[in-house]
């Protein structure tokens, strides 16, 4: 109870480096349900300082109440209290606040907005998905970007038609990158092609993303353009993409990635052989015993893993 006392007495002392260090005592030494109401009630604390220290501390609250008052904090006159109000929000993983959450996502704030889809995110709320989708039209790329974000979680197949559309279509490129990683759950025609043209982008970070997802697609009819790929101006793209070719274990590969184990760059050479590895075809193993005695210890390393693997599989046929 002095304790208590105590606190609540430096959570109203006119000094705001008191209140705000008053409020880490708060969550250091009290019981969270006493917590909780005084934290809140900081969130109206006159001094910036002591609402970001109390939008944080909420953090590890989930309670209707703390969850509406950050939202209400969304509001809050300083950006830097709403940024701190966002991330605590997105640190809930309690569903059943989600309906409180999607309340939000029409906010006439951009930033609101944002910070709503962004909490959203990975509660993976079914009554998320028409929000979500609406949203794919905002005219914020950064709202359209945390909405497929959403729907990535998800893995709705009734939504594929919208993701296709915004990685082919959108005019920003973290919307295009964030739609092709969307994309990674579903194998189907239209899919095949949105990420086929993805690895022909103009922007060499979606062509990155496309790279990682034909690989996970396990789509042979993308070796080609994955092929195309390890020829990539930006060697981003070439290492996505030879990683991914290693995931496909297709032959036709071989060559080419033999190609780039001399490649000036260490680690595209590392991964090139890493995935021959993957392949295991005998036709890459006169390249990889070059590679055995290449100057960077891990290309080396990388290139034993493979013979060695080669050597495994083909001895248990």
């Amino acid at each position: 109870m002095e304790l208590d006392l105590i606190l609540r007495s430096r959570l109203a002392d006119p000094d705001p480096v008191v209140r705000r260090i008053a409020l880490i005592d708060l969550v250091d030494e009290t019981d969270p349900d006493i917590a909780e109401p005084l934290l809140i009630a900081a969130l109206q604390d006159s001094n910036k300082e002591v609402r970001i220290e109390a939008a944080l501390a909420l953090e590890a609250q989930d309670s209707p109440e703390a969850i509406s008052a950050l939202l209400k904090a969304l509001e809050d006159s300083e950006r830097s209290v709403r940024e701190m109000a966002a991330q605590s929000l997105s640190a809930n993983k309690n569903p059943e606040l989600g309906a409180l959450l999607i309340a939000w996502t029409e906010h006439v704030d951009a930033d609101v907005r944002v910070a709503i889809f962004r909490a959203l995110r990975e509660l993976r709320l079914a009554a998320a998905t028409v929000p979500a989708l609406n949203a794919l039209a905002d005219q914020d790329a950064r709202v359209r970007r945390e909405a497929v974000a959403v729907l990535g979680w998800l893995k709705d197949g009734t939504t594929l038609s919208q993701l296709v559309n915004l990685a082919k279509n959108d005019p920003d490129t973290e919307v295009r990158r964030a739609a092709v990683g969307a994309l990674g759950f579903a194998a189907d025609d239209t899919v095949r092609v949105a990420v086929d043209l993805a690895l022909f982008d103009i922007d060499w970070q979606v062509r990155e993303e496309a790279a990682t997802v034909a690989g996970k697609l396990g789509l042979d009819s993308l070796v080609a353009s994955l092929i195309r790929a390890l020829e990539d101006t930006y060697w981003q793209v070439r290492l996505k993409a030879a990683r991914s070719l290693g995931r496909l274990k297709n032959k036709l590969a071989v060559a080419s990635l033999c190609e780039v184990l001399v490649h000036p760059i260490s680690n595209l050479r590392k991964e090139a052989a890493l995935a021959l590895g993957e392949i295991a075809d005998t036709a890459a193993l006169s390249a990889l015993a070059v590679a055995a005695k290449d100057p960077d210890p891990d290309v080396r390393k990388a290139a034993n893993l493979a013979v060695s693997r080669i050597s495994l599989v083909h001895n248990k046929e």
